[in-house]
């Protein structure tokens, strides 16, 4: 019996809508790579994108557990001595938010050619507002424990 491998015309790729509110960070982050890596359909594969597309909507509203809204800090370093700039959640909660769910997804993906092209099916708005409607996507619900 032969492994089947699915060919690019083979691959349907639907649009998947999740609500942030409320959901706490990982949880949400783990469901959502998940879902635009294709480990949700029957044929998946890890060297194709079989992927589907991914909206988040509500970034500003996600939540994380325990003192992380305190503690945690973002990181980034110029490559020059000195260079490393650190940002604390809050700042980037209010001035960028969908980096926040961006910075957690990109971190669940590969770190090849093949992961930069699943991160691009991933559109994150802060608000309720998106310009995917024609798209048809399908609200995807990301359970609390």
């Amino acid at each position: 019996m032969k492994t089947l491998t699915p060919r690019p015309g083979d691959i349907t790729r639907a649009w998947y809508v999740v609500d942030a509110t409320g959901i706490s960070l990982g949880r949400l982050s783990t469901k959502v790579a998940s879902i635009l890596r294709g480990k949700n359909k029957p044929y998946f594969v890890p060297n194709i994108d079989t992927g589907d597309f991914v909206i988040v909507i509500n970034a500003e509203k996600v939540r994380l557990t325990g003192l992380k809204s305190q503690q945690k800090m973002y990181k980034d370093y110029s490559g020059y001595p000195d260079g490393l700039k650190l940002t604390p959640f809050a700042k980037v909660l209010e001035k960028n938010p969908e980096r926040i769910i961006q910075h957690a997804v990109k971190g669940m993906l590969p770190k090849n050619t093949l992961g930069r092209a699943m991160f691009k099916k991933l559109k994150v708005y802060a608000g309720e507002q998106h310009p995917h409607a024609a798209q048809n996507p399908v609200e995807l619900i990301v359970k609390e424990a």
